[in-house]
């Protein structure tokens, strides 16, 4: 599987995850808080800054009632319409340059995730380094084929979408001209519970798709993302925040500098980790091997003297013969005086 490059990051297999950074809404509509975001997530080590380009317009109708009134009592946004949420959430398109340039002269990729064909044509104007598509877009071909034609590289949630789906999205990505993708497993629950992450999939979408995996995820904490690190993901994605108790409209899942330092190095310490299959001495043990376990002489013994549990042990360090050998040695007489503290060897008796 290829390599290839967003920005001035490097995405493969023996490369560290390439984090993400969502700023998504917790800038509460305040450019001042949103420009803080970005230099807080560079200070933490993220490789990259995304924005989400819609406005309320873009996502729905300003309608109150039925299927566009959040009436789950468990969701995050109960009590609000659609529009609603979507007006306190969005980022002003006018702020994106701003933000964009301040990530970059931060040494971030910056970049976004569009909603309809305006938005696509908006984030070209700023010639964005790559595309993402939100799980719930993941079905709109029209999009995918809007982002797959400007040639650069598309990443993909895949929340929500079943094999056959993300088997469509990706026909289109191709058809459309994209070489360069990557499918993220995530759970469109906010926040989202890791019994439902299924990280398994991981290596099965890879396996299936011949494509770079990733995640996006929305539980909390940084275990989960971890875990995908470790079984393939060369992308995470987590929302940001600078203060979680200061509220923000992702704040309850989303992360904050301290955390995100943390998963940047985290994630790379697993990816490294998973190495390959391997038993026996690293050439990082050789030294080590010296303070194993080994039979040696307990006590001073003169010749003729029989082994014993007493003056033949088990001990540290590993110069004397394996511990494996004790029951043949035992009951045996030394051929010659030695001292305590010699290692066992089979010129002995």
């Amino acid at each position: 599987m290829d390599t290839f490059s967003i920005g001035h990051h490097t995405i493969g297999d023996t490369q560290p995850p390439f984090i993400i950074a969502e700023l998504s809404g917790n800038h509460n509509q305040d450019l001042d808080v949103a420009l803080a975001m970005v230099d807080a997530a560079a200070e933490a080590g993220v490789h990259a800054l995304k924005l989400q380009t819609y406005t309320a317009d873009t996502m729905t109708l300003d309608i109150a009632t039925g299927e566009f009134y959040i009436d789950d009592e468990s969701s995050l946004w109960h009590g609000s319409s659609l529009y609603q949420l979507y007006e306190k959430a969005f980022t002003p398109w006018e702020w994106h340059n701003a933000i964009f340039e301040r990530a970059k002269a931060k040494g971030m990729v910056a970049f976004s995730t569009p909603f309809d064909l305006t938005s696509v044509a908006f984030l070209e104007s700023l010639d964005v380094p790559c595309y993402k598509i939100a799980s719930f877009e993941n079905t709109d071909h029209a999009l995918i084929a809007a982002v797959a034609k400007t040639g650069k590289p598309v990443i993909v949630s895949t929340g929500m979408a079943s094999l056959t789906e993300i088997s469509e999205a990706v026909d289109v990505l191709r058809d459309n001209g994209c070489e360069n993708y990557v499918l993220l497993k995530c759970t469109s629950q906010y926040p989202a519970d890791p019994v439902n992450a299924n990280l398994l999939t991981l290596p099965h979408l890879k396996a299936m798709f011949g494509c770079h995996v990733g995640l996006s995820d929305h539980t909390t904490g940084i275990g989960v993302a971890i875990a995908a690190a470790a079984l393939g993901a060369s992308v995470i994605e987590k929302h940001f925040v600078i203060d979680r108790n200061a509220g923000g409209v992702d704040a309850a899942f989303s992360l904050e500098p301290k955390e995100f330092k943390q998963l940047v190095e985290e994630s790379q310490r697993a990816r490294i980790a998973v190495g390959e299959v391997n038993y026996g001495c690293t050439e990082a043990e050789i030294n080590s091997r010296v303070h194993r376990r080994s039979l040696y002489i307990a006590n001073d013994l003169k010749a003729g003297d029989i082994l014993t549990p007493t003056n033949l042990r088990s001990i540290r360090p590993g110069l004397g013969l394996p511990v494996k050998n004790l029951p043949m040695l035992l009951g045996k007489p030394v051929n010659q005086d030695v001292k305590k503290g010699t290692p066992m060897n089979w010129d002995l008796i």
